[in-house]
């Protein structure tokens, strides 16, 4: 039944590293030219510091998750695990709302502002941002069902010892 639950946790983990390293590759490719009437201009992920933000974040949480990957099953790091789960899902969590926002003024606009919406102009980036954001949430949620059962099996034996 161990080996069985660690490969199940294995193969989730993988997913993560899978999800949050396609949300980063896929917003650090985002690019796309347009001209609107005589004006050029290019609309890039690193013109946005959230959308840096969010790249960056999604490949430090990758790098930490292909790093788990190899920290053997007995071992007491796993202990430190959970405290890292929540960091990585917090810092996931704050990339995709900074993220997320700034989309959400690239596709509607901000009339009180004057930003006029851009997803008209340029609509393979906004494809490609949109795609960015969907692996990023999906990699969120995964995150946070490991923190939850990372801390379901560092706190059930400490439970089961006092009673």
């Amino acid at each position: 039944m161990a080996k069985t639950q660690r490969l199940a946790l294995l193969l989730v983990r993988l997913l993560a590293f899978a999800a949050t390293l396609s949300a980063a590759v896929v917003m650090a490719t985002s690019h796309e030219k347009a001209s609107l009437f005589t004006i050029s201009f290019e609309a890039k992920y690193s013109q946005t510091p959230a959308f840096k933000y969010f790249v960056i974040a999604n490949a430090i949480v990758s790098v930490y998750g292909i790093l788990v990957l190899f920290l053997p099953s007995e071992s007491l790091l796993w202990r430190l695990v959970v405290a890292f789960d929540l960091v990585f899902t917090m810092l996931l969590n704050s990339s995709i709302s900074a993220a997320l926002a700034i989309a959400y003024v690239g596709k509607k606009g901000n009339t009180y502002a004057g930003w006029l919406p851009i997803c008209g102009q340029v609509p393979r980036y906004c494809g490609q941002v949109k795609g960015a954001l969907i692996a990023g949430f999906i990699a969120l949620i995964i995150y946070m069902a490991l923190l939850l059962h990372a801390i379901h099996t560092v706190l059930d034996p400490l439970l089961l010892k006092k009673t």
